[in-house]
């Protein structure tokens, strides 16, 4: 199986410029999920801001059935927030968590979100595939 590396770089808040690299993750399967990731300290917490997407271009009128069907609860139980993205080409949805101060730990963090991320797309996608007349 092919893993792909992510890169975790601290942005300051303020400035929103780049500061440092966090850390570098090995991700074995749905990275094409990711759209973006960073990390802020907010209220003298370390909060990383992951934003969630399609694996595909999507038709306009999935656009709005993805977003209709996509349950954001799904990830309530191991992210502080979701938040559906509204000006993003494809469905995209920034979650955040706390940064994980082990390599392991991160990283299982960020495949157990994008399990749980892909697992409701599958769904939606099943539940949306007959229903393109009413988007249209």
């Amino acid at each position: 199986m092919e893993s792909f590396a992510l890169v975790l770089m601290q942005k300051n808040k303020e400035t929103l410029e780049i500061e440092k690299e966090i850390g570098s993750y090995t991700i074995s399967s749905n990275l094409d999920l990711i759209n973006g990731i960073y990390m802020a300290c907010e209220d003298e917490k370390n909060i990383v801001h992951l934003k969630l997407t399609t694996e595909k271009d999507v038709e306009d009128w999935e656009f709005s059935a993805i977003l209709d069907y996509y349950d954001d609860e799904v990830l309530n139980d191991i992210v502080l927030s979701v938040k559906e993205i509204e000006d993003a080409y494809n469905p995209t949805w920034e979650v955040t968590f706390e940064f994980v101060d082990s390599k392991d730990g991160m990283q299982s963090k960020i495949e157990a979100i994008l399990d749980k991320h892909k697992k409701e797309l599958d769904d939606v996608y099943a539940e949306i595939k007959d229903r393109e007349e009413e988007y249209k």
